[in-house]
């Protein structure tokens, strides 16, 4: 998988990936990396394969009673991959059943490819890393090179051969010699793309046409027995949708596949993540829509004492919180500091801003202006447990950062309209609005 980071912009494109371990390579993984735009492959767009280990174990045992009764087992396979994990399988197996049965795989690309993977064991699974020490698990005892006169030698035998589709080569050479007999078994471990030999003999094929010319066209009777047995490279549906649920894309792009198994998952992926999915036809261009983030620089003493502050309060982490600052902005980007060290980096003077309500509430109460706010502070500590209170020297109450004072001359007595009443002025700065709101309902209550 590569993931590309062009500025702010980023695509994570996966290539063939997997996400269930093979026995020579680990699961495909990748971090929480949020990319712009994933570009994954759909092979299996709408396909849930079954465990591993019981295909294994169905493949093992379908090799096993084919060439117990003298048949021939033809795996077509692709050179890199599958190639090496099948190998491994039937390799373990004969050494276990001890069994004297010839296995080969088709010399070329695989045998270069085997080559690969014994020179750089560091590429594959943790497995097959602590074996190393014994016995490169790649210098196969039962498995040898094969060569074209094989083909046709007496008893049974299973060959790896390539490609994987049965459209050319080695593999397709070997499947019109064995095909016409019932005792052989053809083995598909893989995908077929429409319009191969391996799709036409999955689909039910009995005869096979080779050659494109009439004059020159051989027709192939298809009498071995044929096991659709998938140890394909590509992830399954359940695949890809773990696969975006780990690095959690803004926006999907399905490539390789097929257009109504594409549309199948497109509808799930848009359900389910609610992120745009798309599925371009092979030279359709698609636009899509990213978003640039600002990237800030925030004072550490500022966070700091703003934890602080709120660790005081026992403010829950789980709610939003307000935080006063300022945001400067100068040639080098932006910086969110604390007000004063704003004002002191711009050269300026601090103007306080407070704003001022006044609340009319009714009391019956008799005394100084003194002794209603600390009549007032007892009966609003309960209700406020987490605030500091005080009535000051200049006959104030302050709550937090809210002052209430009685306003002189504010007070009326008792009429027959109505009871008696006190006016209070409420004033608070901008970081204790929600406060003051509480407090100016409070006294509007009667408390």
């Amino acid at each position: 998988m590569f993931l590309v980071k062009v500025g702010q912009d980023s695509f994570l494109y996966t290539g063939d990936f997997n996400m269930t371990a093979d026995r020579h390579l680990g699961a495909a993984w990748v971090d929480r990396c949020r990319p712009d735009l994933l570009i994954t492959e759909s092979t299996y767009a709408t396909t849930i394969r079954d465990s591993k280990r019981c295909r294994e174990r169905e493949f093992l045992k379908k090799v096993h009673e084919t060439v117990s009764k003298g048949g021939k087992v033809l795996i077509p396979v692709f050179a890199l991959g599958r190639a090496q994990e099948l190998c491994i399988l039937l390799e373990s197996y004969w050494e276990r059943m001890d069994l004297k049965i010839p296995i080969y795989f088709s010399m070329g690309l695989t045998e270069k490819a085997n080559q690969y993977y014994k020179l750089f064991i560091t590429w594959t699974s943790q497995k097959i890393k602590k074996t190393f020490v014994q016995r490169n698990m790649f210098d196969f005892k039962h498995i040898k090179p094969f060569d074209r006169s094989y083909t046709d030698n007496p008893g049974p035998m299973v060959v790896f051969a390539t490609p994987g589709m049965l459209h050319a080569g080695m593999s397709l050479n070997i499947f019109r010699r064995w095909a016409p007999h019932p005792e052989n078994m053809l083995i598909m471990p893989g995908y077929c793309v429409v319009g191969t030999i391996g799709h036409k003999v999955l689909a039910g094929a009995k005869r096979v046409d080779f050659g494109t010319d009439p004059s020159n066209r051989q027709t192939v009777e298809v009498r071995l027995q044929v096991e659709y047995m998938s140890f394909s490279a590509h992830a399954d549906a359940k695949g890809i949708m773990q696969l975006i649920s780990w690095c959690q894309p803004s926006n999907c792009l399905l490539v390789h596949g097929e257009d109504h198994k594409m549309e199948f998952l497109k509808g799930r992926i848009e359900k389910e993540f609610d992120i745009p999915c798309y599925k371009p036809a092979n030279g359709v261009s698609v636009t899509i829509k990213t978003q640039h983030n600002i990237p800030v620089e925030v004072s550490t003493e500022l966070l700091k004492r703003h934890w602080e502050e709120e660790a005081k309060r026992e403010v829950s982490s789980k709610k939003p919180r307000l935080l006063s600052s300022t945001l400067v902005v100068t040639d080098k980007g932006m910086q969110v500091v604390e007000p004063e060290r704003a004002l002191t980096s711009l050269g300026l003077s601090e103007v306080r801003l407070r704003f001022t309500s006044t609340v009319r509430v009714a009391s019956q109460l008799t005394g100084s202006p003194v002794d209603f706010l600390e009549r007032a502070r007892k009966k609003l500590r309960p209700l406020l447990p987490q605030q500091s209170m005080q009535v000051t020297g200049e006959g104030c109450l302050e709550v937090g950062g809210v002052t209430i004072a009685s306003k002189p001359g504010g007070d009326t007595d008792s009429t027959a309209a109505g009871p008696a009443t006190k006016q209070l002025i409420v004033s608070w700065p901008l970081q204790e609005d929600d406060l003051a709101s509480l407090l100016i309902k409070l006294l509007r209550t009667g408390v």
